[in-house]
């Protein structure tokens, strides 16, 4: 594959050849930051959101029910991520489809976001058994996520073989393009990396947010890179001790931000 880089400070621009046009795909730079994050007036922001993140934390273990609230809140959650997607599923259309009766919309929606549901689970208890948050437990989580559904047919639980985009109907004319198939392994392989090191220069909140971006901005999946980039979210907090339970209402906030960009 022809292909030809542009590098700056925020990342790589690399013309390559897709269908027979030339299309700039970009790939992000290699974390953690170079030259490193001036954090310093962001203090106080980061000092208040861990101490937010802990009275949550803790809430949780004074519940009268917690297995029943867990129960119902990742469900919420999975709604709302699911939803970010464009899927249209309710509460109720979940319950319903997990106590085999019909739901009131398309049988592929609900199924999304039960999907969501099991994959976190799934992620979760692997975590609790001492699996690390590597790419073998994001490609089997991702395998889980689009188990069922409308995505069940583009190459689950493997990275990508073939360009995708976002936006447009092609990459010609897409918003963003991804790297090119080839480096994929290369840039997760990357992010593993930076998963594993320990980084007493950043918050375990700031790694996540890196994380996140990085994720996306990779895209390394044909299908579910939004839903999966938010568990992930999720799963680093947990991993890092910084919430024992799934406590964190992760879409609701992404769903606000992408109504304020809109």
């Amino acid at each position: 594959m022809e292909t030809e880089a542009v590098i700056n400070r925020a990342g790589e621009f690399v013309e390559t050849a897709v269908g027979g046009e030339r299309v700039r795909a970009f790939i992000p730079p290699v974390l953690p930051p170079d030259p490193p994050l001036e954090l310093d007036r962001f203090y106080g922001l980061i000092e208040e959101a861990n101490r937010a993140l802990g009275r949550l934390d803790g809430v949780t273990s004074i519940l009268p029910d917690t297995p029943l609230f867990l129960y119902m809140y990742v469900r919420k959650e999975a709604l709302l991520s699911s939803q970010i997607e464009g899927t249209q599923s309710s509460l109720s259309d979940l319950l319903l489809f997990e106590s085999n009766e019909a739901p009131g919309v398309p049988l592929d929606d609900v199924e999304e976001v039960s999907n969501y549901v099991a994959a976190m689970n799934y992620g979760l208890e692997r975590l609790r058994d001492g699996f690390p948050l590597s790419l073998r437990l994001i490609k089997e989580i991702h395998g889980v996520l689009l188990a069922k559904g409308r995505g069940a047919t583009k190459q689950t639980g493997e990275f990508r073989r073939s360009q995708n985009w976002i936006g447009g109907t092609r990459p010609g004319n897409a918003t963003f393009v991804p790297p090119p198939p080839d480096k994929v392994m290369d840039c997760m392989s990357d992010l593993e990396k930076f998963i594993y090191a320990e980084e007493p220069s950043l918050p375990v909140l700031v790694q996540a947010a890196l994380i996140h971006v990085q994720f996306e901005s990779i895209h390394p999946f044909l299908d579910g890179n939004g839903r999966l980039g938010r568990l992930l979210i999720t799963f680093l907090l947990c991993a890092k001790g910084v919430l024992k339970e799934p406590s964190g209402y992760i879409s609701i906030y992404s769903q606000n931000q992408s109504y304020l960009c809109q």
